[in-house]
């Protein structure tokens, strides 16, 4: 079974073409894994068991004549912090290294019931603080383009999966980039929906006012089809809205021609990598032969994004990770003689956080300590409402969809930035406004690269009004179909 370049609709065609079964799809894809994820590092923990009791249900189901969808059998790699029932799932941290969850994910149960299958968990940034997966817990993950080089992050695990065929799509989480900055970094697609799109019920919380649920895939159409499947009102998500997305599965060049798509004048500044660059001017050139109008917009407070997300995205971190208290969930340290409280506190978080986890932590309970939260982050949140009123004006100007870059450069060096947190945190400035601001983003590759050519691949970014995910991925799939 090759599987290469193996997408959603490719195995589902097999499948139901009889060219394999969902058991041998799981078999080679386990093979496959054992043998080639040794120099990646994408995968933590396989789920083999899972795994196959879900492919030979699927294969009982077509045996009997059943009709089933376009996930059935797929095999999906998950990010390390979407719960699996009886599965353990640490959010790429020691802290919960022995933690099993007691439920399904919303998005997992949704899957479930697309009998779609699991391989396993993928690595990522501990806790999904992190743009190059160097900071999980257990191990570094390498991009499959280039191994000396960084995968993105924080779904870093999930994008180089993708990248390297060792799943056919994968589910990861954006917070202010994590899965667009992969994306793009591995040559990949990646969505971000609008917040409130899919249930986060299931996700171990980062920041929960910006976190979401999103997708890795080879093509715009499987995010399409991975997205549709995922998408809901959730009665255990109360930030979830009811809504009809149905009409992201019709696809209608035409009406995609005919949207009006906005260049923010921020983002498209000097700084940008040479190749970068280049992949833009591309990705511009194919969608004005297309037919695409573009116009020029301004989203004047861009510059205050970085500094307004790494105030409010800390503060919710340090209120959702203080349930890892060594009472709750597992407990790491084993040390009988420690009787008070406090120092089961310290002693837990202390050996189990990692660097990044500890800083982040730090930061966001001074900005809402006593005498520092109006100064910080009441003010961060001013600034929020601004950047939310600066896309309003600019979509309200006549334009349907932004384009942008994702990074300003292409996938970087390991340990290339691990000693600046600040040059990290800034390299953020293309994908953080979108997330303060609710807002889908989709990240699909430049086209005119070539795998052996020595070049890295490039993503460009779409951004598009909320539950306007139909937009952006309209207008991908016209330049992933165009000649």
């Amino acid at each position: 079974m090759d599987l290469k370049n193996l997408t959603i609709k490719k195995f589902h065609e097999g499948l139901m073409g009889k060219k394999f079964s969902a058991k041998e799809a799981a078999e080679t894809f386990f093979s496959s894994i054992k043998k080639e994820d040794e120099k990646y590092g994408a995968y933590l923990r396989l789920t083999e068991e899972l795994a196959l009791s879900q492919a030979l249900s699927v294969d009982k189901k077509i045996d009997g004549g059943e009709k089933v969808g376009a996930l059935a059998g797929v095999p999906l790699a998950v990010k390390d912090v979407i719960l699996i029932k009886d599965e353990i799932v640490s959010g790429a941290s020691k802290i919960l290294s022995e933690y099993k969850a007691g439920y399904d994910a919303t998005v997992i149960k949704n899957l479930k019931e697309e009998n779609s299958m699991f391989l396993g968990y993928t690595n990522c940034d501990e806790f999904a603080m992190g743009a190059s997966t160097e900071n999980s817990g257990i191990q570094i993950t390498k991009n499959p383009h280039d191994t000396s080089r960084v995968p993105g992050g924080s779904s870093g695990g999930s994008a180089a999966a993708v990248a390297a065929d060792l799943t056919v799509a994968a589910l990861g989480s954006d917070t202010g980039g994590s899965i667009r900055e992969p994306a793009s970094f591995c040559g990949v697609v990646g969505l971000k929906p609008t917040y409130g799109s899919v249930s986060r019920f299931g996700l171990m919380a980062m920041a929960s006012s910006l976190d979401q649920i999103g997708c890795l895939t080879k093509t715009v159409e499987d995010a399409v089809i991975l997205f549709q499947a995922i998408a809901g009102r959730d009665e255990f998500d109360a930030t979830s809205e009811e809504h009809d997305w149905s009409d992201v599965m019709d696809f209608d060049a035409e009406r995609a021609k005919g949207l009006t798509v906005g260049l923010p004048e921020e983002y498209f500044v000097e700084g940008l990598d040479a190749q970068v660059e280049k992949g833009l001017d591309e990705a511009l050139g194919r969608f004005k032969k297309l037919g695409i109008k573009f116009k020029k917009v301004s989203l004047p407070h861009t510059s205050l994004g970085v500094s307004c997300y790494y105030i409010i995205m800390p503060a919710e971190v340090s209120s959702n990770l203080a349930r890892l208290d060594g009472i709750r969930y597992s407990r790491i340290i084993k040390d009988d003689a420690i009787e008070a409280l406090l120092d089961i506190y310290k002693k837990q978080k202390g050996e189990g956080f990692g660097e990044e986890v500890r800083r982040r932590i730090m930061l966001g309970t001074f900005v809402l300590s006593h005498g520092y939260y109006d100064a910080y982050y009441a003010q961060a949140q001013k600034v929020r409402r601004l950047i939310c009123r600066d896309f309003e004006k600019a979509f309200d100007s006549g334009v349907d969809a932004m384009l942008t870059p994702v990074y300003p450069t292409p996938a970087f060096k390991i340990g290339e930035k691990a000693s600046d947190p600040l040059e990290m945190y800034l390299g953020d400035i293309f994908t953080i406004p979108t997330s303060l601001a609710g807002l889908p983003g989709l990240s699909a590759p430049v086209k005119d690269y070539k795998v052996g050519s020595g070049e890295l691949p490039i993503g460009f970014q779409l951004i598009g009004k909320k539950f306007r995910e139909q937009d952006i991925l309209g207008l991908g799939r016209l330049y992933e179909t165009s000649s």
